[in-house]
């Protein structure tokens, strides 16, 4: 975590990734992943936001809904970034299943007075053009209904460029997090300007 000066850090509110692999730099050292990025471009532009990367590799809508209420006590956050799903839909889960799961976690953030933002991802075609369709429909869907901020896509300009990915074609390069981070950061950083303390 970036140091800030004391009376900074006071005043610092938190910003929770809860995610899977994707948020948790797999196969990556931690300062290289997206979400450190992030921190870097908060300390950078002045904003008295701190980073808790709350992300497990692995880990699929029904575990984070496990475990949501505890991180949300644990580090207090006034914004949570979710992602997650790809885990579920690379096991064929139910659409209706996960998006059961991502909305009751919408739920706990608001309860927790928090602002959540979803992050969407997609997935290759494994299980037919239809549930990919469906899978990746279900982020928009949550966001339109919830009215939540939204990052439509997370690796969005890479799924085309091989040399972006790891050998498991699934995970990106260190080379690729800068990108991630811009993407996201497009749709952070009003979110973190217009909150209010």
């Amino acid at each position: 975590m970036l140091s800030l000066t004391p009376a900074a850090a006071m005043a610092a509110r938190t910003v929770m990734v809860f995610g899977d692999s994707l948020a948790a730099a797999y196969n990556l050292s931690p300062d290289e992943g997206w979400v450190h990025l992030i921190e870097e471009r908060i300390a950078g532009a002045r904003l008295a936001w701190r980073v808790v990367n709350a992300s497990i590799s692995g880990e699929t809508t029904a575990g984070g809904l496990r475990r949501l209420s505890e991180d949300l006590k644990r580090h207090r956050p006034s914004v949570v970034v979710i992602e997650l799903g790809g885990n579920d839909a690379l096991r064929g889960q139910p659409v209706a299943e996960m998006q059961s799961n991502l909305e009751k976690m919408v739920r706990l953030v608001r309860a927790a007075r928090a602002e959540p933002v979803l992050v969407g991802i997609m997935i290759p075609p494994n299980y037919g053009i239809e549930y990919a369709a469906q899978f990746h429909g279900m982020y928009g869907e949550i966001a339109a209904r919830d009215k939540l901020v939204l990052v439509p896509y997370l690796l969005e300009g890479l799924v085309d460029k091989p040399e972006f990915f790891q050998n498991d074609r699934i995970h990106p390069t260190a080379g690729a997090q800068v990108l991630i981070a811009d993407t996201v950061w497009g749709v952070l950083e009003p979110v973190l300007r217009k909150k209010k303390p």
